[in-house]
C-alpha cells in the first residue's frame, strides 16, 4: 500500500512528528511506503477560490507551490496520514492549508483509506477536527481506518503507550 503522511507540525521535533515517526516505523513494518511531507517547512498557500481548477485547469491548481509535489502523490496514493499538533481546536494553519487545496482535485482517485494522528496540550479539543475531517473524507468517498489523540494533561505526547498505538496504526493499514 502507498501510504501519504502530511505532518503539519512547525516544531521538527515535536509531538505530532513523533507520532508521525513511530507510525512510519509501523507502516513500513509491514511492508508499506510511505511517503512523508512536513508542510509545516514547505510554501503551501491557502485556496484563492478562483475555480481554474474546475474551469480552465482541469483538476489542477493555478498555483504553483509546493503542493505540487503533493498532488503527484496524492494521485496515486492508496492512503493519506495527517499527523497534527491541535493548536486551537483545529489542525494546524500548515496542514489546514494542504487540506483546502485538495480541492483542486476533488477527491484523490486511488485513496480508500485515511487516519489521523492528533497531539494537544489538553484533552478535550478534538470534537472540531474530528467532524472536519470526517465530513471532508465521507464527501470524498475515503474510509476513516483510525485515530489516535494524545495531550500534556494526561501525559500522553510521545509515551511510549501512545507511540505504540501509532505503530500499530500504520501497521494495520
Amino acid at each position: 500500500m502507498k501510504i501519504l503522511l502530511l505532518s503539519g507540525s512547525p516544531r521538527k521535533n515535536g509531538n505530532s512528528s513523533a507520532m508521525a515517526d513511530a507510525f512510519t516505523a509501523g507502516a513500513e513494518s509491514a511492508g508499506h511506503q510511505v511517503v512523508r511531507f512536513d508542510v509545516a517547512g514547505m510554501n503551501i498557500n491557502g485556496c484563492q477560490g478562483c475555480e481554474y481548477c474546475h474551469v480552465q485547469g482541469e483538476g489542477k491548481c493555478i498555483q504553483q507551490d509546493d503542493m505540487v509535489q503533493i498532488y503527484e502523490h496524492l494521485a496515486d496514493c492508496d492512503a493519506i496520514v495527517f499527523a497534527s499538533a491541535v493548536y486551537y481546536w483545529t489542525l494546524t494553519a500548515q496542514l489546514q492549508a494542504a487540506l483546502h487545496r485538495f480541492y483542486a482535485i476533488g477527491r484523490p482517485p486511488k485513496a480508500v483509506k485515511f487516519a489521523y494522528m492528533l497531539s494537544s496540550g489538553s484533552p478535550g479539543v478534538y470534537d472540531a477536527i474530528d467532524s472536519q475531517l470526517k465530513d471532508s473524507f465521507d464527501f470524498m468517498g475515503i474510509e476513516i481506518a483510525g485515530r489516535v489523540v494524545a495531550n500534556d494533561a494526561d501525559g500522553e505526547n510521545k509515551s511510549p503507550a501512545k507511540l505504540a498505538e501509532c505503530t500499530a496504526l500504520g501497521a494495520s493499514l
